[in-house]
Formats: structure tokens, sequence, C-alpha cells
């Protein structure tokens, strides 16, 4: 990276790694020179500080992202141009996907297992939207009124406000950026503030591909800086993934001066077993479903739905299995399971935990923190397991965002698909059988926005991502993604020229 464009790390001090906030190009502080720490979950201590962005800041990053999309080389630019770029960024990306993963497991005990496969990827979604920017998108159509030629274009929206989470920072910060970039847009991004540092290395990288200034911009700090940013009335697109609660606060913000909004939201995913299932496929599957990043996945499959012919016979795999899982070190390639992002997190889990047994949940396994030695200090909670769970029990309804998984017995079919769908949420399903016809019905009747059958939590830059119900509204990856980002144009152009009548209207 140069050290005029793409380095924001100032150094460290007491041990703690400073950085800055980039706005129209520029690497700055706070303009009221506050600051706030992240801390490492696996230790429970700070390793970087981080400015907190005042409202000066805020409208100082919309205004220049607004400049940015009016004048300037990125208002002008070709899709060739932008494809190149994208490109650009992608090699970037490769080049210094160790230490973007490095970043990760830092802040948020991600494991390194993990995200170092899912840093190397982010590059795909670079490639994959720069061949989008460069594809057709408009339509010809066979009007009926003669002498009219019709076609459609689509136009970039102009500012976007991408508002990220924690639990997979940069994923699905580039679920975002690439197809809003791609289109022609400008963006201002708010990273949460538990997982700040590596949003903003990434930010360098598109300093450093060339980006013009002001193409991409990043404020940080709490969720009032979120607010903030998106109710300004520069924001024209406000792209958000996190809390269906929050989500529902966003779109009432929108709407005051209706901004185009895309929400990817909670889920309650409902991970359905048949007895036809390879049973040891699916308790790994169920396993990694569920316990994969410490179960703070919008797509967890937090409520296993057993039929009942299994349901002890599975339920005893699953718990096996279940205490197997290595928990360690999130920077140790052989762990199975790390922490949790934060304390407000994990306090809400075994606050969820406690709700489940006082309801009349049965705790098979897990349930509380592990003692040894190594684990004092992290925010460590082990797997979980409950069984004896009814649907209508808050530990099968609301949104854990946890290593906590709930087994239900369903009868049959109808009854499994009546449970699966008796919820607000709608982000994702799967379903395990070697009964293909079932397998149709099922991903027919189940309304989630992805099922899987005979895995879990794929997921790729060419397939579409969203929910149904509470669980979103849009869609992110593949083509359906620069829909998110662009306005639709008709043009009518008269090939005739003869207007004899000023009133008529075929």
């Amino acid at each position: 990276m140069t050290a005029t464009k793409a380095m924001n790390k100032l150094g460290t001090t007491a041990g703690l790694e400073h950085y800055q906030m980039l706005v129209d190009g520029v690497w700055r502080d706070s303009s009221e020179k506050a600051t706030f720490d992240s801390i490492n979950p696996a230790t429970s201590q700070p390793w970087a500080r981080v400015p907190v962005a005042s409202e000066q800041d805020i409208g100082d990053a919309v205004q220049a992202a607004r400049r940015a999309f009016e004048t300037g080389p990125w208002a002008a630019s070709s899709p060739l141009q932008r494809a190149t770029l994208l490109r650009k960024l992608g090699d970037l990306i490769s080049d210094n996907a160790g230490e973007l993963a490095r970043i990760q497991v830092l802040e948020n005990g991600r494991l390194i297992r993990e995200v170092s496969g899912r840093a190397r990827a982010l590059a795909n979604h670079a490639y994959f939207f720069a061949g989008v920017a460069e594809s057709p998108t408009g339509e010809t159509l066979a009007s009926s009124v003669p002498n009219m030629q019709v076609f459609t274009v689509r136009e970039p929206i102009g500012v976007v406000a991408a508002i990220t989470p924690w639990n997979s920072p940069l994923t699905l910060l580039l679920w975002k950026l690439c197809p809003a970039l791609a289109a022609g847009n400008t963006v201002v991004v708010k990273p949460s503030e538990i997982t700040p540092v590596s949003t903003l290395v990434l930010a360098g990288l598109f300093s450093e591909a060339g980006f013009p200034d002001g193409v991409v911009n990043v404020v940080t700090g709490a969720g009032s800086v979120g607010a903030t940013l998106a109710a300004h009335p520069g924001v024209d697109k406000i792209a958000f993934t996190g809390s269906t609660a929050v989500g529902k606060k966003i779109a009432r913000t929108a709407a005051d001066r209706l901004a185009r909004v895309s929400l990817e939201l909670g889920g309650k995913s409902p991970n359905i077993v048949f007895p036809d299932a390879d049973l040891t496929s699916a308790v790994n599957g169920v396993v990694g479903g569920i316990f994969t990043a410490t179960g703070q996945t919008c797509m967890a499959g937090s409520r296993v739905l057993v039929h009942t012919d299994i349901y002890d016979e599975f339920c005893d795999a699953l718990i096996a299995r279940t205490e197997r899982v290595k928990i360690g070190d999130p920077m140790d390639p052989d762990t199975e399971m790390g922490t949790m992002a934060c304390r407000a997190q994990y306090d809400r889990v075994l606050h969820y935990i406690e709700v489940a047994k006082e309801d009349g949940a049965r705790l098979a396994t897990g349930g509380d923190r592990p003692e040894a030695p190594e684990f004092v200090g992290g925010l460590y909670i082990r797997p979980t397991v409950f069984t004896d769970v009814d649907n209508h029990m808050r530990i099968a309804r609301e949104e854990v965002f946890g290593p906590v998984a709930v087994a239900i017995r369903f009868s049959d079919e109808d009854d499994a698909v009546a449970i699966a769908n008796d919820t607000r949420f709608g982000l994702a399903a799967g379903v395990w059988t070697n009964d293909l016809a079932k397998a149709h019905r099922m991903v027919r009747r189940l309304r989630a926005g992805t099922v899987w059958v005979n895995n879990y939590r794929r997921t790729n830059h060419v397939a579409p991502f969203g929910g149904f119900k509470e669980s979103g509204i849009g869609r992110e990856n593949g083509f359906h993604a620069i829909e998110e980002y662009t306005e639709v144009k008709t043009v009518w152009i008269d090939t005739g020229n003869q207007i004899t009548d000023p009133f008529s209207r075929p």
C-alpha cells in the first residue's frame, strides 16, 4: 500500500494499534477527537483504537460521495473502467487475504480456519461484479404503439449508505460494495463498532486499486453513527445487514424521504431431518449449520426438526458430536468453535439459555462456559443442545445468535412444514432426505429465501441471498443484486416524427 493513499494505521501506542477513517480519499481522525477501542473477544483486552465519527464527519463523507457521483472521473466512468477497477481490487484482496483474515479473528473471534478461506474468496465477488458491470442490463420492448421504439436502461441510484454487521464484516460488506460500484454508485460505509478495523484496512485497498476520491468512504462508531448516516438527506439508498429490530428502524427512517432500502435481517431457520436421510451426514450438517461461527450467523440452523421415528437416535448422535466440538483459540487452525464476538452477545446467549430452562426445555449438553484455565478472560460458551422443545417456546421463536440448537419433533411432511413456517422469519431452511420427490415438495412449501437439501450454509457470489417475511427486503449476490443498486428508466423514441394532433394518444 502507498503511504499517502492507502495507509490508515498511525502506529502503536501502549499496545493499541491506531486507525483513521476514510473521507474523500483522506485518512482522518474524528473532528471531535473521540475514539473507542476494539476488543479481542478471546482475551477481553483492547487491541486497536478507532475514531468516533461526528455529525460533521458523516456529513463530509456523504458530501464527498455526492460530489464523486455527480462530477469528476467516477461520474463519467464507463462500465469498462469500473470493471477494471474492480478486477484490480480483487487482485489486491488476494494479495492481502492473510492480513484481512488475521484482523477479523482479532475483532470478532471467528476461527482462522473459517476466515482464511473466506478472505481469499472475497476476491471472487470483485471479479464477478466486474463482469456484471460490463453486462447489458436494459431491455428492448415490443411496443404496440406505431412508430415508437421503446427501451429501458438501468442507472445508478446515487449515494449508498452501507451499514454492516460484526459477524462477517468483510463478506457482507463486499456483498454491498461490489454491486453498488459496478452499477456506478458511490458509497459511505459504516461498519459495526465491534469490527471496524477490517473494514478500514479493506478501504485502503480501494484507494490502492485506483478508485477516485469520494467513491468509497468509511465512518466509524456505534449505532448512533449509523442512525445519523441513514437519516442523512443526501443518502439515496441504505443497504443494511443486522437485526430485524434495527432493520425496521432503518426502514422507517428511509420511508420519510422514500430512500431505497435493502435489508438482510434475522432468522430462526429450520433444519429438517427425515427418517430416510443419511443420519451421519445430517448430524454433521446440523452441527456445522448451528455451531459454525459460534452460532453467530443469520442463517444458523437453530431449529432442528426431527421426525419422531428417529428423534431419540438422532438426538443422541447430535449430542455426542456436539460434545466432541473442539473449543479453543480462534487462531489455532485445529479449533472448531471460538468465542462470542462481544460481551453483550455473550450475556444475551447465557440469558436465553436460562429462559429455555425456565420454559421447560431439557438441557442435553452445554449451556455454560468452559472452565479450563485457557478459557479465562475469553467470551467462550460451550455448544448447547436443548431437546423436548416446543415450537412456541421463546428459545424456538426468538433469534439467539449463538451456539444453541433446539430439537423439535415432527410427525410427517405437513407437520414439518407447519412447524418450519410457524415463525416471523424466513431467511433459510435445510432439508435432509434421500427421497428426491419429497425434497422437491419441501422446497416448494418452505417459506424461506434459501433452501438447502442435504447440505447447509452454502453461499456463493452467483447465487442470490435474502429472506422472506421479517428476514428482509431485497437480494444480495448474483445478477439480482445489481437490481438493488439501480433505477429503471424507460425511453420512448418517435421514429415517425409526425405529430398531427396534439391531443391524440394511441
